[in-house]
C-alpha cells in the first residue's frame, strides 16, 4: 500500500488549487497594479501622528517574518474543514479585489527616511526598501492578510487556544511593524484591519463563501 506524501497531510486535496490560486491572485494584484499605475500620480496620507512614530529598524524582523505567519495560517485556515476554508478562501480574494480596485482608483505613497545601515536589521531594512517600491500602500496587504490569518482560525476549537492568542498577537505586531518601518501610514494599517474584518464577516454572512466553494467542488467534480 503506498504511503501518503507529506503534502497529503499538510493541505487535504480540496485545498491545494485554491490555495494556488490564492497565492496567484496575491502576486497579481501587488505587482499588476504597481505596472498599471506605477507612472500615475500618488497621494501622500502621512500625518503628523505617522511621523511621530520612530523608525525602528529591528522591527523588519516581524515584518519579514509575516510571511511565514501566512503560510501556516493560510494552511491552517483550510485545513479546519471545507466551510472554513471556503469562508476563508472567498474572504481573501474578495479582500484582494477591493484592494486592486483601491490601489488604482487611489494610487498612494509615503517618504521613506535614510536608513542607518550600521547593524544587520540597518541593512534588512535598506534591502525592504530597495525591493519593496513605496506605493500599493491603502490598504495595506500586510494588514489585510495578518488580519485574515487570524480571523480564519477565531473560534477554532481544534487550534490550540495559545496559537489562537499568538496569531492575534502577531497580527497586531504585523501592523506595528508597517508603521515602525515606515512602509505604511496609520490609515494603510487601519484599512488593511478593517477591510479583512468585513470581507471575513461578509463571507460567513452571505452566500459568498457558499458561491466560492462550489466554483472549486464543481471544477473538481469536472475533473473526476
Amino acid at each position: 500500500m503506498a504511503l501518503p506524501r507529506p503534502i497529503d497531510k499538510l493541505i487535504p486535496p480540496y485545498g491545494r488549487k485554491p490555495l494556488a490560486a490564492a497565492l496567484a491572485l496575491q502576486l497579481a494584484v501587488y505587482w499588476g497594479t504597481k505596472l498599471i499605475a506605477g507612472s500615475w500620480r500618488h497621494y501622500d496620507m502621512t500625518l503628523a501622528l505617522d511621523r511621530a512614530v520612530p523608525l525602528l529598524p529591528w522591527t523588519t524582523v516581524i515584518y519579514f517574518g509575516s510571511y511565514l505567519f501566512w503560510v501556516a495560517n493560510y494552511i491552517l485556515a483550510v485545513r479546519q474543514d471545507r466551510d472554513n476554508a471556503w469562508r476563508f478562501l472567498a474572504a481573501d480574494a474578495a479582500g484582494k479585489l477591493i484592494c486592486a480596485a483601491v490601489f488604482l482608483l487611489l494610487p498612494t505613497t509615503n517618504v521613506r527616511p535614510p536608513v542607518p545601515a550600521e547593524d544587520p536589521c540597518g541593512w534588512m531594512l535598506a534591502l525592504l526598501y530597495r525591493v519593496d517600491t513605496p506605493d500599493d500602500l491603502f490598504p495595506s496587504l500586510h494588514c489585510f492578510n495578518s488580519w485574515l490569518c487570524w480571523a480564519g482560525l477565531r473560534g477554532r476549537k481544534t487550534v490550540p487556544a495559545g496559537y489562537r492568542a499568538f496569531s492575534l498577537a502577531f497580527a497586531l505586531a504585523v501592523g506595528l511593524s508597517t508603521l515602525t518601518t515606515r512602509q505604511h501610514v496609520i490609515a494603510d494599517v487601519a484599512a488593511g484591519f478593517a477591510l479583512a474584518e468585513l470581507c471575513w464577516q461578509l463571507a460567513g454572512r452571505t452566500a459568498l463563501a457558499r458561491a466560492y466553494g462550489r466554483i472549486w467542488e464543481r471544477s473538481a467534480a469536472v475533473e473526476i
